[in-house]
């Protein structure tokens, strides 16, 4: 099949999700001025580059999360390990302005070190960042849509020790959650590896 999204898909469910699949999840931490305190999962979330280290994510709207991280200029993106999902789950609920989805999802909470907002204390790892720029994606006939993005370069990296191999971070030990298309999730469990071939000249 094709189909042109202006136009509909014909399907019983959108499958633009399914397709741009797995998408990392960036369970995100902020707090306002008044020291009110957020946490929200988001798919549309992923890093832009390394040096500097940036990340971004993108609400559908301008909710609490892209709200807060506006106002204070900072938030945290936690990793969501496959024992967290059940928990980010219940903080993805539309819960009034205001209250704690820490408190929600019974997850503690864990000072950062850099930012004010906190992490969730028992992610297997957590960025801290700084806001670098907030927009608004605009639509071909350059008309601005409903997405908020919020770019945040990463000062500060949590990881627990725990999850940490000859040096290098255990991806199917804390078995990182993506989202997929519907209500479809996935866990890694495994990895292989592959080389980066580089161009050699006879």
């Amino acid at each position: 099949m094709f189909y042109e999204p202006s136009k509909g898909h014909g399907l019983p469910h959108d499958p633009s999700k399914a397709i741009v699949a797995p998408r990392p999840i960036g369970w995100i931490s902020t707090m306002n001025g008044a020291g009110e305190i957020n946490l929200s999962p988001y798919s549309f979330f992923n890093a832009v580059s390394t040096r500097p280290f940036i990340v971004w994510f993108s609400s559908e709207g301008e909710k609490d999360s892209a709200a807060f991280a506006q106002e204070t200029g900072e938030f945290v993106a936690n990793l969501v390990s496959r024992d967290l999902a059940e928990k980010m789950n219940r903080t993805s609920v539309n819960a009034p302005r205001g209250v704690n989805e820490f408190a929600h999802a019974d997850l503690a909470m864990a000072p950062s070190r850099l930012v004010k907002p906190p992490r969730v204390a028992a992610a297997p790892a957590a960025l801290e960042c700084r806001v670098t720029e907030v927009f608004r994606p605009k639509a071909l006939d350059g008309s601005p849509t409903s997405a908020v993005v919020v770019a945040g370069e990463v000062v500060g990296v949590y990881i627990d020790d725990a999850f940490l191999k000859d040096g290098l971070f255990d991806i199917t030990k804390a078995g990182n959650v993506a989202r997929l298309g519907y209500m479809d999730y996935a866990s890694v469990s495994e990895v292989f590896s592959m080389r980066r071939p580089r161009w050699s000249e006879d």
